[in-house]
Parts: C-alpha cells; structure tokens; sequence
C-alpha cells in the first residue's frame, strides 16, 4: 500500500540502503495513526525484496494466550508488543514488560547469514527495567541485523534509547497527495458530504484517523460542536444553547483548539479558508487574542486529566469565545481554574 505521507522519510532510508550506510537500529516516530506500523512493513519489503511475506503477519490480532514475543512468516524475524497477556497475572499488560525484552533480545542474540530483524511497538510503552534491558543489545548488536522500535511519543523513550538509534519522524501531512489518497478511500458519499482539505485539518493530518472517525460517526458530531461553536462567536447570545456538549466537554474544547489553530493560520497568511462564519471572524480578531484563548483552551484540555470541573471550565472559555470579535482586552480566565 503506497502511502504519499511516507514517500519523504522512506527516500531517506531508499538512500541509506543504496550508499549500505542503514543503522543498525531504527527508530520511527509519528504520532498515533499516521501510519508507522504500515511503514515498518513497507520498509522491512523493501529490505527483503519481498512485500508478500510480511503482509501475512497478522501480527495485530490480540491473542487469548500469554506469549512474550511473536514470530514472522519471516524465519528470522520477531515482534515485541505491548498488549500481550502476563502470564502471571492473566491479564492484558499496557506496557512492555522485562520479560518481554529479554525473549526479544534473546531471539536476535545469535549469528544469522540472512538479515534478521526485530521489530518493538510501541517503544515508548517500555517500562524502564525493560528499556534498560534493551540497550546491551543495541549497543552490540548481532552483524547482520536491525532492530526497529515504533514509538508514538519520542519524549516517553529514555534517552540512553534513543540515543543508540537513527530517528525516522513521519510527519502530518495536508498536501495534496494526500488529499488524492484520502479521496480515493472514501465513498461518493462521503466525498459529497466532507471537505477532504477540512477533514485533515480537523485530525491534524492524520489520514487514517480521518478514516476511524468516519466511520465510528465522529466526524457527525465534530461538524455539529464546530457549528454551534461558530455560530456562538457569531451570535453571542446563543451561549445559553449548549445542551449539545454535555458529556461532551473535552470533545467540544479539542474542537474549539482546532479552530483557534484554524483562525491563527487564516490570520497570517490573510487567506480564507472553507467556514464562512470562521472567515468572518478572523477579519474581526486580534491575533493576540486569539494565542491568548488557545493558551486557555490547551490548558484546559490538559487539566481534563485531572478533578478539575470541566463544565465550568468550558464555560469560561465560551463566554470569551462568544465575545472574541468584541473584546477590548483579554480577560484572565486561568484565575478560575
């Protein structure tokens, strides 16, 4: 499966394989759904000359039995994933456990005359006794092998780890490949429904989450929390008709940051993007009130996570969005957190 978004980072390692500069170990990064699985697979075809034989791990399917590493159709390749049943306690684990580790190097701890890989996902759900255990065998790796680690979130790898490899980022991607491939996946339907452009811009460039929340009906309610949002900058006396986001707050602010994004970037470039309502806006604005209520909105995303009374919240934050075109001066909603 040809994926435009990976094109840059897998000419990057095309270029490492042809001068035989490829590391030792990889480290690919992206953010959740952008695809690094699918690259791994991509890539380790390409080393093998052999696209079919990978595409035959199904090595994603949750088992109903504890193992502590799973084996390819390749001979001489393993995977080392989080989400394996502990053999101890019965259950699922949410992380990579020693134990795991330990069988992962273990596998790869011997002389091969063919390449041999091992493949961990996701690296940043190590615990650190396995992290610790995993640098031996990156800094003396077996000739003729390669270890490539998955990792949404590079800042939750040790740095003894990511030190010993070469990082590979696969970044968001809005161009219009993209967007050609993303069409391409949707129905006659969808494609008359949605904006593909707006779609992107509301996953942050993730085509695959386009795909998710399409089809678990995200997307439905994301238009109806991005309409009344609007349609409360626009006509401020509708604050009071919010029932719509009850139960719903973290949603409807990851929604408002989208658009704050949104109207930042419309505000710089002087362009006009798809919203109307959010054109009209951004004509009205003042650029620093809009960094200032963004600041507010991340905030409270990331207070979410804690006790923090999130409808309370999320009304401050509308009563300065509702009168964002209007203001004279910023107000100092953070004092009510």
């Amino acid at each position: 499966m040809n994926l435009p978004w990976h094109d840059q980072a897998l000419a990057k390692l095309q270029k490492m394989i042809d001068q035989n500069h490829l590391p030792h170990a990889l480290l690919i990064t992206g953010g959740e759904k952008i695809g690094k699985f699918e690259f791994m697979q991509q890539l380790v075809g390409v080393l093998l000359n052999d696209d079919a034989i990978i595409r035959k791990d199904n090595i994603l399917q949750e088992l109903d039995h504890p193992v502590l590493i799973r084996r390819s159709n390749y001979p001489n390749m393993v995977y080392c994933r989080a989400g394996e049943i502990n053999e101890k306690t019965k259950n699922r684990s949410k992380d990579i456990r020693i134990n795991q580790v330990r069988a992962f190097c273990e596998a790869l701890n011997k002389t091969a005359d063919q390449l041999q890989i091992g493949v961990i996902f996701y690296g940043d759900q190590m615990n650190v006794s396995a992290a610790n255990s995993l640098l031996k065998t990156l800094e003396e790796p077996r000739k003729n092998t390669l270890i490539i680690i998955l990792a949404h979130n590079i800042q939750n790898l040790p740095a003894t780890v990511i030190s010993r490899c070469q990082n590979i980022h696969i970044a968001p991607s809005y161009n219009e490949s993209t967007q050609a491939w993303l069409k391409a996946q949707l129905s006659d339907t969808q494609n008359a429904d949605f904006d593909v452009k707006q779609l992107l811009e509301n996953t942050h460039g993730v085509p695959f989450k386009v795909l998710s929340e399409l089809t678990e009906g995200g997307f439905i309610a994301y238009q109806e929390y991005q309409n009344q949002l609007l349609n409360i900058a626009t006509h401020p006396l509708t604050i009071n008709q919010t029932k719509l986001f009850e139960g719903h707050e973290l949603a409807v602010l990851n929604c408002l940051q989208s658009l704050i994004i949104e109207a930042i970037k419309l505000k710089a470039t002087q362009q006009e993007g798809g919203l109307i309502e959010l054109n009209q806006l951004v004509v009205r604005v003042q650029s620093d009130f809009l960094f200032q209520l963004l600041n507010d909105v991340s905030q409270a995303i990331h207070l979410s996570k804690t006790s923090v009374n999130l409808k309370l919240l999320l009304d401050n934050i509308l009563i300065v969005w509702s009168h964002i075109t209007h203001l004279k001066e910023y107000p100092q909603i953070s004092a009510n957190y």
